[in-house]
């Protein structure tokens, strides 16, 4: 990768960086794109080079923040020894508990993410990385899928239903601790997501045993 690559690479970082404290701070509809460029230190060209405007940084941010979440579980769990031999609604649930305890660790995340994110944005974040070393996790979905020995009804609503169950939940457990705190409600939340799972699980797929 040449010089000029990289500058604008670490320039468009930057950027997201800065909207990002701006936006988790001051608040998204308080912040200007005159304040992004000003703290990032570049100038307001800059920005149109990367950005049509606040609402696509906005945008853009909350993909890159979630191919973050996915690519830390992910990397995380397949250096698991029992990865491999995992069950596909025991993969999912084991990702999503883990992007539950980084959103745990990090509120301003979660909060920023449940105001702003719609199935759309979310959907995009799945196969449009924004930054290379987003982790595209369609492609992870679907290897999931490849290598469960079942075949899956409308495995698109399958994850929109376990995403909007999980947004909705966690956001109100951790943030206000209702209905009840995380860790009350993770038996239940998780048992949820398997039902969800089983619900959409098909006949065996040919040649394969369970």
């Amino acid at each position: 990768m040449g010089k000029l690559e990289i500058n604008k690479r670490l320039k468009e970082s930057t950027l997201l960086n800065t909207a990002f404290e701006h936006f988790t701070t001051k608040g998204f509809s308080k912040t200007s794109i005159s304040d992004i460029v000003a703290s990032a230190g570049v100038a307001k060209g800059t920005f149109y080079l990367y950005f049509k405007d606040k609402y696509d940084i906005r945008n853009k941010l909350i993909s890159h923040k979630s191919s973050q979440l996915f690519r830390t579980a992910v990397s995380t769990l397949e250096r698991s020894p029992d990865w491999e031999t995992l069950c596909i609604e025991e993969k999912i649930v084991r990702v999503i508990d883990n992007i539950i305890e980084q959103l745990n660790a990090n509120q301003a995340l979660l909060n920023f993410i449940s105001k702003n994110l719609s199935w759309g944005l979310f959907k995009n974040a799945l196969t449009s990385p924004v930054l290379e070393d987003d982790v595209n996790f369609a492609d992870v979905y679907e290897q999931m899928l490849e290598d469960s020995p079942y075949m899956f009804r409308d495995p698109e609503t399958m994850l929109f239903l376990i995403i909007e169950l999980v947004s909705g939940a966690c956001y109100s457990a951790i943030l206000y601790q209702e209905p009840c705190s995380l860790e009350q409600l993770k038996p239940d939340l998780y048992g949820t997501i398997r039902l969800i799972i089983r619900s959409h699980q098909g006949e065996l797929k040919p040649g394969r045993s369970a």
